[in-house]
């Protein structure tokens, strides 16, 4: 048969797995075959099933195949006791269809077909089984005994003749018998000529053959078969594979063994001759389990190395290789189809968000108000009510404020080394100059009349110069501090990969951020906290002063706020410690509750003076000069002879021992202090 095209395949390795391997038993049971078939059904995916076995449970296990349905799952692959023989396959070609099967490439040996035509009863008597063939081959009897009446056998009559008679076709493998033959008569040769060199006959050393050494002369021998092939064999002692494949098809009905291909030291195969069930043209597909994705790896099934199953390389993993998944290093992520990573995407707060947003809107109006005090103190500096203010704690109160509002910018922008520096400078060092102006005046406050109730004298450190030293001190303490904290730790930013590490990767980023944690922010604004505290205790205190002579009522009311606004901010810092917007929430959080606090103090000690300043000026006059001493007596003799006086509302009550020493204070013309430089 001529074949159109012939592909050549150079085969160096097998790239065969077998999904699972069945034994048929030498006596199957009943259903062992339908068993059989039910275990190769496990895994539709693997389609091409090789069969090593004989005819009849070549045949048994397509029967098997019929009845649970599986015509044209399968696709055979038969060894050469399949070949081309028609008994297999009876009565189930469909289920045959597309079975690929061998046979060693043959020739017909035409001497044997003369020899064997011409054998008969008479003249081959020595083969003892050649009468069973006669009657078999002729369908007689050679016994008249043997012949039963209506069985439609007859008796051989010693005329029929092979080929003649019966049908005849050469056994393919008459000529590997006749060269088998011909191999040990050659083994035995050379064997014959080094072990009795020169003797006809047996020698004494060949009268007991030893099958070890015979063994090595047949694998020796080198000669040309009877179809003119050279017969040889390799150390393993298997001659040179020469083969013809064949595939069952059927086309219009009709079917065929047909040559596709041959092996002689490799592959040669018709592809284009080839046929599928169905009559398709389409190689089928036969594979344990399916290529997985990108991203997944393999999971061999034991004791299965083809059979696998495939997973995801999930979270933070990539496909390192087929079987492997391995983290990505902290700083990456991996990438779209997780056979790599990536660099984990860096944000930081950005100007435009906004969360940055309304604090430095915040911020940008409480500079522009703090600035608006300052330019309207400076131009009436020498007026009444800014004299009563206390102008050089005024102004130093003023600049905390104003770092206060400063401090919003340092928060949002990018950190740096010197951004983190400034952060830790200033964050808590506007709040520090605040609160330590304000316990300055309440302190004083406390102190004048305290002294008050037991002498009439004036307390000591209470002149504009001493309020700046003891205000100066309590602020150097959040500088020492701070300065100790960057002598242990330098400042520096750094990335954060664990503040926003979510459980989907897609989503996760790294914190641009200073390194300070929130224990560090708590410790840096502490003392701040401290310094209101005790602001607040002292503004309790001084709650029943007469407000004729201090601030302390609008100081109260702002350390009470201020008190108010920091407690909010607490567990709304901490409660989002383990918030994706971590980031974002705390730094608008402290931000805001830093200029409100800004706020509380600049609109409540004064917007009431600029508004007075401004647009009532006719109350910005110098009024009755009182001297301290005076003040003091008034304050004294009133808790004396009132002590409930305290007790009226906003410590209003005035005493009329108060009001004469007043009056007796101007009538007698003695040294006046003014108010503005006295005020309490």
């Amino acid at each position: 048969m001529t074949l159109n095209k012939w592909n050549q395949f150079s085969i160096t390795q097998c790239d065969l797995c077998i999904s699972q391997s069945v034994k048929i038993p030498r006596e199957p049971r009943p259903g062992e075959f339908d068993k059989i078939i039910r275990r190769l059904s496990e895994n539709p995916n693997a389609r091409v099933v090789i069969i090593f076995a004989n005819e009849d449970d070549i045949r048994r296990l397509l029967q098997a195949a019929k009845k649970a349905n599986q015509t044209g799952h399968f696709i055979w692959v038969g060894s050469d006791s399949w070949g081309s023989k028609i008994s297999p396959i009876l009565n189930q070609e469909e289920m045959a269809e597309g079975a690929v099967t061998i046979l060693p490439k043959r020739q017909s040996i035409r001497a044997f077909d003369r020899y064997f035509i011409s054998r008969t009863l008479e003249n081959n008597r020595r083969n003892i089984w050649f009468a069973e063939f006669w009657e078999n081959n002729f369908q007689c009897k050679l016994s008249r005994h043997a012949v039963k009446k209506g069985s439609g056998i007859k008796k051989c009559t010693n005329h029929e003749r092979i080929g003649k008679d019966s049908s005849y076709e050469q056994e393919g493998k008459v000529q590997f018998v006749i060269d088998a033959i011909y191999a040990m008569a050659h083994a035995l040769h050379n064997m014959h000529k080094d072990l009795c060199p020169g003797k006809v006959g047996l020698c004494s050393k060949m009268e007991s053959i030893n099958g070890t050494l015979l063994l090595k002369y047949i694998r020796h021998v080198n000669f040309t078969g009877i179809a003119g092939t050279p017969v040889i064999f390799n150390v393993n002692g298997d001659a040179p594979g020469r083969y013809e494949i064949y595939q069952y098809q059927i086309t219009n009905n009709m079917t065929e063994y047909k040559i596709i291909g041959h092996w002689t030291d490799q592959l040669y195969l018709n592809t284009d001759g080839m046929q599928w069930p169905g009559a398709s043209q389409e190689v089928p597909s036969s594979i344990c389990s399916q290529p997985c994705r990108l991203g997944q790896r393999k999971k061999t099934v034991k004791g299965i190395p083809c059979c696998w199953h495939c997973e995801n390389c999930d979270g933070y993993q990539y496909q390192a290789d087929t079987f492997t998944c391995k983290m990505c290093r902290f700083d990456l992520r991996p990438n779209a189809n997780n056979t790599g990573c990536d660099p984990i995407p860096i944000v930081k707060l950005e100007w435009s968000s906004p969360w940055a947003v309304i604090p430095v809107l915040i911020a940008i109006l409480g500079i522009m108000a703090t600035l608006f005090v300052v330019v309207s103190f400076v131009r009436y500096n020498d007026t009444p009510i800014v004299k009563a203010s206390g102008r050089e704690l005024s102004y130093v109160l003023l600049t905390g404020i104003f770092l206060c509002y400063a401090t919003t910018f340092l928060m949002i922008s990018t950190p740096d080394v010197v951004i983190c520096s400034l952060r830790r400078i200033f964050l808590g060092l506007g709040m520090s100059i605040s609160y330590a102006a304000l316990l300055t005046k309440t302190n004083r406050i406390y102190r004048i009349f305290e002294q008050g109730k037991m002498s009439v004298s004036a307390p000591r450190f209470i002149s504009p110069a001493s309020q700046l030293v003891i205000t100066f001190s309590l602020i150097s303490f959040q500088l020492l501090g701070v300065c100790i904290w960057f002598g242990v730790d330098p400042s520096q930013a750094i990335i954060d990969y664990e503040d926003q590490r979510t459980s989907n990767p897609k989503i996760a980023r790294g914190v641009l951020k200073c390194d300070i944690s929130d224990l560090s922010l708590i410790c840096l604004l502490g003392y701040s906290m401290l310094l209101m505290v005790t602001c607040t205790v002292y503004a309790i205190k001084t709650r029943g002063v007469p407000e004729t002579f201090n601030e302390a009522k609008p100081i109260g009311f702002t350390m009470y706020t201020t008190c108010i606004v920091w407690l909010a901010f607490i567990p709304i810092f901490f409660g989002t410690s383990q918030s994706a917007e971590k980031m974002y929430i705390q730094t608008t959080t402290l931000t805001i509750s830093v200029s409100l606090s800004a706020s509380v103090s600049l609109g409540m000690l004064y917007m009431p003076k600029v508004y007075v300043i401004l647009f009532h000026p006719e109350q910005n006059v110098p009024k009755r000069k009182r001297s301290l001493k005076a003040v003091v007596t008034a304050a004294t003799m009133s808790n004396k002879f009132n002590p409930k006086g305290g007790l009226r509302p906003n410590g209003e009550a005035k005493s009329e021992l108060c009001e004469s020493l007043e009056t007796q204070a101007l009538a007698s013309k003695q040294t006046y202090i003014s108010y503005s430089n006295h005020a309490i």
